[in-house]
């Protein structure tokens, strides 16, 4: 998840005022609870993949766990979507909607530093280097925490009032190389063709956030992730002759410092934020050698779809005459990532009862806008979707200060599976009452 994410992202500490004095009848049901032997099981199988993470599109162990469990279950299972993804479909004893939860199951290039008896010491191979590789971004969390709903919702099938899609995702921190992956192949190839769920659920483990603390959002949650590339073409000559050629280097410079007032100057940001940063300059050999080309390579986040083509087509007139006025040429590429990943709000809505009995009126608040991005976007642009933090970080420690998702140093209270277990069950259950 969350793609260039920094430490510094947090959750919003103030409730929306209101929201008890609203909550339809529903709100007062009990709530289903796991047993602390399912707990248990769901801790264990965590652990197990924590130990055993496997890179975007190698997850091949980790699915073959979720498979045979599904199928343990008496599910309708489908395996080798988009390469490693699996599906499994419980069909209620009763008529009613089709959920779908969604967990991501693929871990990242990261050396693991915690001290944890189950620490990973795996290697993988990313981008032609020998790696570490370490669930630094919760994912093992996310698929423990389905499984268990799984086990449990199985259980209570024939008083289930529809249809439940369990889809372990592969592949959501971005396929390698040139490969293919992630949510969207998933969808091309059809996982939602034959049973089109009603909503999709998410549930993202949050080390910004303290135990059990859920963090929502209506409408736009986390930002669109675009790379860029521009390629400043000039002629090379000597240092000490410059008139004798074209800089590439002076051109590059110009066309990030113009690029700059993109956001600034020519976007309306009263629609929403929007970022433009410049991460890779490349360019020349030697000191005394103006270079013929400069390599320049970045990032576009925002929370506005039309705002996202507008900055794409400004950047691309930006660095074409701006290189152009000094006589040098610019290619620009912009690979288009993940979309916006907005929740529905009618959605938040009629969940948000649930949300609040389950995780506690204390711990339920309004997050604020995120800039990392997630390709669980490309669900919710197909049927409605909400998609919500829940926190992991000990209670007794500032969770502000706490190692970042994509950390070595991550680190998860396991207390939290528990709650993210029964929102998915509870959720379930309760959507069609709402």
């Amino acid at each position: 998840m969350f793609k260039s994410l920094t430490s510094t992202l947090a959750l919003t500490i103030g409730l929306s005022v209101g929201l008890s004095a609203s909550l339809p009848a529903s709100a007062n049901n009990a709530s289903h609870s796991i047993s602390a032997q399912l707990e248990q099981r769901v801790i264990d199988w965590r652990r197990d993949l924590h130990q055993h993470p496997e890179l975007s599109n190698r997850e091949f162990r980790t699915s073959a766990l979720v498979a045979e469990h599904l199928r343990e279950l008496g599910m309708e299972v489908q395996t080798e979507i988009a390469h490693t993804g699996v599906v499994g479909f419980l069909r209620g004893g009763k008529p009613g909607p089709t959920i779908a939860l969604r967990a991501d199951m693929d871990a990242l290039p990261v050396t693991e530093r915690t001290d944890v008896p189950f620490a990973s010491t795996a290697v993988g191979e990313y981008r032609g280097n020998e790696v570490g590789v370490m669930h630094a971004c919760g994912h093992d969390l996310h698929v423990a925490m389905l499984m268990g709903a799984a086990e449990y919702l199985a259980g209570i099938q024939d008083d289930l009032a529809g249809n439940i899609m369990f889809i372990f995702q592969p592949a959501e921190e971005g396929a390698p190389g040139d490969e293919e992956g992630g949510a969207e192949l998933m969808l091309e190839e059809g996982i939602f063709a034959e049973h089109t769920p009603d909503a999709v659920l998410g549930i993202h483990v949050w080390s910004a956030g303290n135990t059990g603390q859920i963090g929502y959002r209506r409408g736009p949650l986390m930002a669109s992730s675009d790379r860029f590339e521009i390629r400043v073409q000039g002629q090379q000559t000597h240092g000490s002759r410059p008139w004798g050629g074209v800089d590439p280097i002076v051109a590059a410079g110009q066309i990030i410092t113009n690029s700059q007032s993109i956001v600034s100057r020519q976007i309306d940001i009263t629609k929403a934020p929007a970022v433009l940063s410049f991460g890779i300059v490349e360019g020349g050999v030697r000191n005394n050698i103006i270079p013929d080309e400069v390599y320049l390579e970045g990032t576009i986040r925002n929370f506005d779809m039309d705002n996202r083509q507008q900055i794409f087509e400004k950047l691309t007139h930006t660095a074409e005459h701006t290189a152009q006025s000094s006589g040098a040429t610019a290619e620009v590429t912009i690979h288009e990532g993940y979309p916006v990943t907005s929740n529905d709000a009618a959605l938040v809505d009629r969940l948000m009862p649930t949300t609040l009995r389950v995780a506690g009126e204390d711990n339920v608040h309004e997050n604020a806008l995120v800039t990392g991005a997630e390709d669980f976007s490309f669900f919710a642009n197909e049927v409605p979707g909400m998609f919500v933090f829940l926190g992991i970080t000990p209670p007794d420690q500032d969770a502000a200060s706490a190692p970042s998702n994509h950390s070595p140093y991550f680190y998860a209270d396991e207390d939290a599976l528990k709650v993210g277990v029964e929102l998915f069950i509870n959720w379930v259950v309760d959507y069609p009452q709402q």
